[in-house]
């Protein structure tokens, strides 16, 4: 090797060296012994590192004394100067000397990037620490670690109600807009300031649509943000996610008469619900119009069904739309039933009232999907038909009385979701119709709808006014296709009745059946009665 390139080197370097070639003692010489041992062949190197030791070995001791000083010092030097060269050999090494930085360090760039890989990683490490390798083993140090885990389970807790307290849990109608996006309505189906965004991406995915009743768990607004953002959904309708996507369109169900009887009988003392289950009897799926001059008592029997149906059936998803109403009404029927009632109070504007009934269709829709049975109670059908006629652009024809045809539309598409569905489910809509009240425009609208719906229930404005309650014209009402809904022997007995009565005045005939249940505790001793007595008046 070259002399000159190993006298650039330092002393380690050399060291080293000399350790790859295997010379004896090569950590004793010094530079230019190293040198001459590493240039020289390896007989006369060792030869002469065994001849320089001798001499070391055989001079005074004091020499030796006065050299161990200053050679000490210099090997320290060449240590240093080996170690800053080589560095650490090994990871370990490094974190012994640096500890702290390095851990910190580690510590930062572990950070996960996003929420869910926080959440993700704290739940690993929960797994981790509730699964324990190796056995617990008890010794005095067992009441400082059950301190520590309690205050860490303290704020563990913390942590999770703040969590919660930031993602919190919603239910609300879901509205979809134009633009494919949706809100989560909350009172009353209208727009407040605390609605809940829906992206686009959940809508398609979950296959979401106007009126389907989501829970899901959502966040705060960000600054700059009007509204909260739904970030998962737990429930649509209250059924698995998975079950509305695969659920099917309301428009392919099959519509059947209705062939599931609704009884209203509840008790002795209700006659008007054991009247009309013998007069105009109600199935699931029925279309019913309530024909009622003003101050005929139809908002009192429409409360008496909704009680009635809701003691009879809890299964049964109740919604009472008041249309163009006065506001203490709103307020009674809020307080008598236990349903939900959504109302439009007449100092609305018409694209409320519009905009209301359309949502409560929508979620009557949404539920039938999913097979569920759905009762819609409706004051008026009227109001609603005269809120149309001022919403929509017109088409250039008048009917009598102001209305334009085009109007008649969305009442009756409304009118005409009740049906009873082949595959399961059924939408029953029992609505008021306005007659006698003095309006060429709301004789028009009940012309129009007389013919629409399956049963029909008149009251009489001569047997309210003579306190006669219920005030139900009895040769007037009846339901199309009664003998799915009743019995044989309740078909002959009504048969009966009817024929028996069919000569008399209404009023006359009305006191006598109301009495005549008013002597019996139910519907089937009356039942009884008729067929022994054959109902002489």
């Amino acid at each position: 090797m070259d002399i000159e390139i190993l006298k650039s080197k330092k002393v380690a370097e050399l060291r080293e060296i000399a350790k790859t070639l295997k010379i004896e003692n090569y950590s004793k010489l010094k530079k230019s012994e190293l040198i001459q041992a590493i240039s020289e062949p390896k007989g006369q190197g060792d030869k002469q590192s065994s001849e320089s030791a001798q001499k070391q070995e055989a001079k005074p001791k004091k020499d030796a004394k006065l050299k161990q000083e200053p050679e000490l010092k210099q090997d320290d030097e060449l240590k240093k100067e080996a170690a800053e060269k080589q560095g650490p050999e090994t990871e370990e090494e490094a974190v012994r000397k640096e500890g702290p930085e390095l851990k910190q360090d580690n510590a930062q760039k572990q950070e996960p990037d996003t929420e869910q890989d926080a959440a993700q990683k704290q739940e690993v490490d929960s797994k981790k620490k509730t699964v324990p390798k190796t056995p617990v083993v008890v010794d005095n140090n067992v009441k400082d670690t059950t301190a520590s885990d309690i205050g860490s389970t303290a704020s563990n807790s913390e942590e999770q109600a703040k969590k919660t307290a930031d993602r919190p849990e919603v239910e609300g109608i879901l509205e979809i807009a134009e633009g494919g996006f949706g809100f989560l309505r909350f009172h009353n189906f209208l727009t407040s300031d605390k609605d809940i965004y829906v992206s686009p991406s959940q809508i398609r995915r979950f296959n979401l649509k106007t009126g389907d009743k989501i829970k899901g768990i959502t966040r705060r607004p960000n600054e700059g943000e009007k509204f909260g953002a739904l970030l998962y959904v737990i429930t649509v309708n209250s059924d698995e996610p998975g079950v509305a996507i695969r659920r099917p369109d309301f428009d392919d169900l099959t519509p059947i008469f209705p062939n599931q009887r609704i009884t209203l009988e509840s008790g002795m003392t209700e006659l008007s619900m054991r009247l009309i289950d013998l007069v105009a009897p109600i199935g699931k799926g029925q279309r019913g119009l309530i024909v009622a001059p003003p101050k005929a008592g139809k908002t009192v029997l429409l409360k008496k069904v909704a009680n009635s149906i809701e003691k009879m059936y809890p299964e049964i998803e109740m919604i009472v739309l008041l249309v163009d109403e006065r506001p203490e009404e709103v307020t009674d029927m809020q307080r008598s039933i236990a349903g939900e009632v959504i109302y439009s109070t007449f100092d609305e504007l018409p694209q409320n009232h519009v905009k209301v009934a359309e949502m409560v269709l929508a979620r009557a829709q949404r539920l039938v999907e999913h097979g569920r049975d759905v009762v819609i109670l409706l004051d008026s059908i009227t109001r609603l038909a005269r809120a149309y006629n001022l919403v929509i652009p017109p088409t250039g024809r008048t009917l009598s009385g102001g209305l334009d045809p085009g109007a008649l539309h969305k009442p009756k598409k409304f009118f005409g979701a009740a049906r009873k569905m082949e595959e399961g489910g059924s939408i029953t809509i029992l609505a008021t119709a306005l007659v006698e009240t003095g309006s060429r425009m709301d004789d028009m609208i009940f012309e129009e709808f007389k013919g629409t719906g399956n049963m029909e229930l008149h009251l009489d404005r001569k047997l309210s006014e003579k306190r006669i309650f219920p005030a139900i014209n009895l040769n007037k009402s009846g339901t199309r296709r009664e003998d799915l809904l009743m019995s044989q022997d309740e078909l002959e007995a009504v048969w009966t009745m009817r024929r028996a009565m069919a000569n008399i005045g209404t009023q006359e005939v009305t006191e006598h059946i109301i009495d005549q249940l008013a002597h019996t505790k139910t519907n089937a001793d009356f039942i009884k009665i008729i067929k022994k007595t054959k109902l002489e008046v």
